[in-house]
């Protein structure tokens, strides 16, 4: 029986009901938005449309954190304003599964618009959820609840990963591929609701309201509190960064899996299933690890280690070694995410936590518009050959996709973010110390292959005299 969160019962509750709202919640994007990508380049969508739709949506949707921080503080109420947010993209979801279909000549301009609401409406709620998680979590089991949330959330959406591929993979056989899309995303709307109501029933403690001190609300952060803040503006920074880096080549890889490589939907889907495996698999033990550790040498190690993934996918188009390159990258980022995401609640006081989420995710969603943006000009201008002559010797060389100068590109642009910023990252509490080396050591001694890589990290790191 797994150990409770907390000694009070109404906590605890909500603790479980959140649980609950995160596996629905990872069902709907399993079987939705994981497949938005496939579902534009099955309505014939280009590259550079692809590339939109992933980078264009959250950045629109992103100013709707910061009307919700207003709002949130001016009414004193989070919960609502979260289960409204989860109803918009409910009906987010319907417009894409319908509209795409009822006017073709228009699907992706649609698609757009429709994908627009869909995040709207998690905006409206994120850092109002992060506020009220924030003030639900104990600080000394944070690791381990959302360890736990996270790897019950992933075992969700691994199943509706599984499911949604096998439901395309047959009606694409049959030549029905868009009613296999119209389902995967009407399972992904009940999933939500599910989800809605799960949130409906999350306890909102008392929090600090309009007629407290100015310097006590909530609200956006100004110049001043950011300067008080220093750890937390460099972190926002080097994670918008990173984020800016990886959406270079990320909204991609659907495409190129599909268009270059020429997957099925059952074979984009284990690919993805793969990474999902992993994050279960390693995600208790990256929560365990940074409640004693801390979670600033998660970030070191993980952080130094995800520019080695795009080089990866360059070395070969195998479909079972693809598996592996995903199962790595599962391991690395699902450290990366779940020690960030506890890393922005250490940074943040409570009183302040959801303005600073907003601008934090605002920060976020602006960087992947620009990195998404860089990478489709990448595709459009890069070479898949290159001939030229050096002292009269005719020098040819060729690579299989356009892809590939974009995947590198974003390997140098991650590795560049990763020397800039992570050796200035500090640690907000008292924790054990421990080395990259030790720390590499627990998490992959039960995977040989991620081990290598993590190991060469680790050295490097502790070799430099940046351990902890």
């Amino acid at each position: 029986m797994n150990k409770p969160f907390s000694k009070d019962p109404v906590i605890e509750k909500s603790l479980n009901h959140s649980i609950k709202d995160g596996v629905a919640f990872s069902i709907m994007a399993g079987v939705g938005e994981s497949y938005f990508s496939a579902y534009a380049v099955f309505l014939k969508a280009t590259t550079q449309q692809v590339g939109m739709l992933a980078a264009l949506p959250p950045l629109l949707a992103s100013f709707a954190q910061m009307l919700a921080v207003v709002v949130g503080q001016a009414m004193g109420v989070r919960k609502g304003i979260i289960v409204f947010g989860a109803l918009v993209q409910i009906l987010g979801l319907l417009l894409i599964a319908a509209l795409p279909s009822l006017f073709p000549d228009w699907a992706f301009s649609l698609l757009l618009l429709s994908v627009v609401l869909y995040f709207v409406g998690p905006n409206l709620g994120a850092p109002l959820w992060g506020s009220l998680m924030g003030a639900l979590v104990p600080e000394n089991v944070r690791g381990r609840f959302f360890a736990r949330r996270t790897r019950l959330s992933s075992v969700a959406s691994f199943t509706a990963l599984l499911l949604a591929g096998t439901i395309l993979q047959l009606f694409d056989s049959m030549d029905y591929t868009l009613y296999g899309f119209l389902l995967i995303f009407a399972i992904g709307m009940l999933a939500r609701t599910y989800s809605c109501y799960q949130l409906s029933r999350l306890y909102d403690p008392p929090q600090v309201h309009k007629s407290a001190p100015r310097e006590e609300r909530d609200g956006l952060p100004g110049l001043a509190f950011l300067r008080q803040h220093p750890n937390f503006l460099r972190f926002s920074l080097f994670f918008a960064s990173m984020q800016f880096a990886v959406a270079i080549s990320g909204p991609f890889m659907v495409v190129y899996l599909l268009r270059d490589l020429h997957f099925s939907y059952l074979e984009l889907t284990l690919n993805t299933a793969a990474s999902v495996l992993m994050q279960f698999l390693v995600l208790n033990r990256w929560g365990r690890l940074g409640d004693l550790f801390g979670n600033r040498i998660i970030l070191r190690l993980t952080g130094y280690t995800i520019p080695v993934i795009p080089v990866l996918w360059v070395l070969s188009s195998d479909f079972y070694y693809l598996l592996l390159v995903q199962m790595v990258s599962g391991l690395v980022w699902s450290g990366y995410s779940l020690s960030s995401s506890n890393f922005l609640f250490d940074l943040t006081p409570g009183h302040r936590r959801a303005g600073m989420m907003a601008l934090h995710n605002f920060f976020s969603s602006v960087a992947v518009f620009i990195g998404a943006s860089a990478g489709s000009a990448l595709a459009l201008i890069l070479p898949t050959s290159i001939a030229t002559s050096l002292f009269s010797v005719d020098i040819a060389f060729s690579w299989g996709s356009v892809f590939y100068g974009v995947f590198l590109f974003s390997a140098f642009t991650r590795l560049t973010v990763g020397l800039l910023f992570l050796r200035h990252i500090e640690e907000v509490r008292l924790v054990k110390p421990m080395s990259y080396h030790g720390l590499a050591f627990r998490v992959t001694r039960f995977s040989p292959v991620s081990g290598v890589i993590f190991d060469i990290i680790a050295r490097t790191r502790d070799r430099d005299g940046d351990g902890s």
